[in-house]
């Protein structure tokens, strides 16, 4: 079997990606961030996922991109909520964590020439999204162009693929997909913006894609949210 380094955070996307690498005959190597973030509990929720799929080998990694804030995930700014469907489409949102996918992918392609592994599979989509660039097809073509530039591996002639499976589908085609592949989605979250007690708020840009999702695919969602 290939070997494959997943992006793994724990939420709906990332997941699904994780389901399909294993479905498409990889051994999977699952890469999670602690990064700062606010919603840490994403962390545990990839762990989660990790050992239901099948994971070979799960590492988290821990950087801190506070020291840089300029997020509301990373720094003291509030995150948005109950947003309309016009406004999560419109714009770059205050969510955005700066150059963060080139960083988690920088560290993907590091452990990927360790494996060794030529395949990375990342869980961006450019449909359901929050106007993030770098869940952008050209951005993920060109990241794929600095890989083969940049490694010992890809000068000697070891070529890497960025997957992005799910870089087309509605958040209700990743779900749907999800099912099909036999995800169990009470184990993901998704929340900017959690409670104390892991509950998602339910309002964020991310809790209401996420609810949109589940309610265009006609699935119910399995995890709790908080009463407003």
């Amino acid at each position: 079997m290939k070997r494959a380094v997943v992006l793994l955070s724990g939420g709906i996307d990332s997941t699904t990606t994780l389901a399909v690498a294993i479905a498409e005959g990889y051994e999977p190597y699952a890469l999670s961030f602690d990064y700062g973030q606010r919603h840490q509990i994403e962390t545990e929720a990839a762990r989660r996922v990790a050992n239901s799929l099948g994971a070979i080998e799960r590492r988290i990694t821990t950087i801190d991109l506070r020291v840089f804030g300029g997020s509301a995930l990373t720094d003291d700014v509030t995150v948005p909520k109950q947003r309309s469907e016009k406004e999560i489409a419109h714009g770059i949102p205050v969510t955005y964590v700066p150059a963060r996918n080139t960083v988690f992918l920088a560290y993907a392609l590091a452990w990927a020439e360790i494996i060794p592994a030529n395949d990375i599979f990342l869980g961006v989509n450019a449909i359901d999204y929050s106007g993030y660039p770098d869940c952008r097809p050209e951005f993920v073509e060109a990241f794929e162009n600095l890989a083969n530039l940049g490694t010992k591996a890809g000068v000697e002639g070891r070529r890497f693929q960025i997957h992005t499976p799910l870089i087309k589908l509605s958040k209700a085609d990743i779900i749907r997909k999800g099912v099909e592949l036999g995800v169990d989605f009470s184990l993901t979250h998704s929340c900017y913006d959690p409670t104390l007690e892991g509950l998602a708020c339910g309002g964020c840009d991310s809790c209401l894609l996420r609810l949109k999702g589940f309610r265009e695919a006609g699935i119910e969602d399995p995890i709790s949210y908080a009463k407003e």
